[in-house]
C-alpha cells in the first residue's frame, strides 16, 4: 500500500472515527478485499485497531 493511500485512510479515520471496510471501499473505489487488506496492513503497524461486532469489522484510529 502507497503512503498516499494510508493517509487518506488515516484522515478519513480522523474525521469519521469509526468505518467499515465496505464503506472505505466505496470511498476508495476498490473492492471489499482490497480494502480489508488496507486496513489489515494498518492494524499490523498498530495506526488503527479492529472490532468484530455482530459480524461486522469496525476500524478505529489509535
Amino acid at each position: 500500500m502507497n503512503t498516499q493511500i494510508k493517509r487518506e485512510i488515516l484522515n478519513l479515520l480522523g474525521k469519521e472515527n469509526v468505518i467499515t471496510s465496505s464503506e472505505l471501499a466505496k470511498h476508495l473505489k476498490v473492492s471489499w478485499n482490497t480494502a480489508e487488506k488496507y486496513l489489515l496492513e494498518l492494524v499490523i503497524e498498530k495506526k488503527i485497531i479492529k472490532i468484530k461486532k455482530l459480524g461486522v469489522n469496525l476500524w478505529v484510529r489509535k
